[in-house]
């Protein structure tokens, strides 16, 4: 599953408008206009050409993507006197999936119960605790593992099943 797929997902599941998607987008730290956005949803199956106009997104541009989507939902994280808090600079380092895993699950406030509901919705497979922590670990912990794209898919499912019904 490309980023580019990750990003179509979300915006159908959650009813993103357009000018939503740059504005989430900005809050995390990059700019891009409308035009950028609807060449980033283009879908580009895998055994055709991409068209010239289609734009790809990147870990940095996911990461940075996710980071918006998480003050969307919530709001801007305040400092100690009450001040905005920049938004976390994108790095680009990690798993897509694993990174769409973490970043959702907080946007949403979920928590691991809803997580594994969302899966077993999603794909009708059974996971454990230990499993969605070992996914939302960091990359540099031993017990880290890295999440593959059926378990992506079957959340982004779940998700779609519950916020789209």
């Amino acid at each position: 599953m490309t980023n580019n797929d990750i990003l179509i997902r979300l915006r159908y599941t959650f009813d993103i408008k357009n000018i939503d998607m740059v504005e989430i987008f900005q809050l995390g730290g990059v700019d891009v206009t409308k035009d950028d956005v609807m060449n980033m949803l283009i879908k580009v199956k895998e055994d055709e050409e991409e068209p010239a106009n289609y734009k790809k997104c990147n870990n940095k541009m996911l990461e940075a993507f996710l980071n918006g989507f998480i003050t969307f939902k919530r709001g801007p994280q305040l400092s100690a006197t009450g001040e905005p808090v920049a938004p976390q600079k994108a790095t680009g380092q990690e798993n897509p999936n694993n990174m769409l895993f973490k970043k959702v699950k907080i946007a949403l406030a979920l928590t691991s119960e809803d997580v594994i509901d969302f899966i077993d919705d999603g794909g009708g497979i059974k996971v454990s605790k230990g499993e969605i922590g070992a996914i939302l670990r960091n990359p540099s912990h031993k017990n880290y593992k890295e999440c593959g794209d059926s378990f992506a898919r079957y959340f982004l499912r779940g998700l779609t099943n519950k916020y789209r019904a």
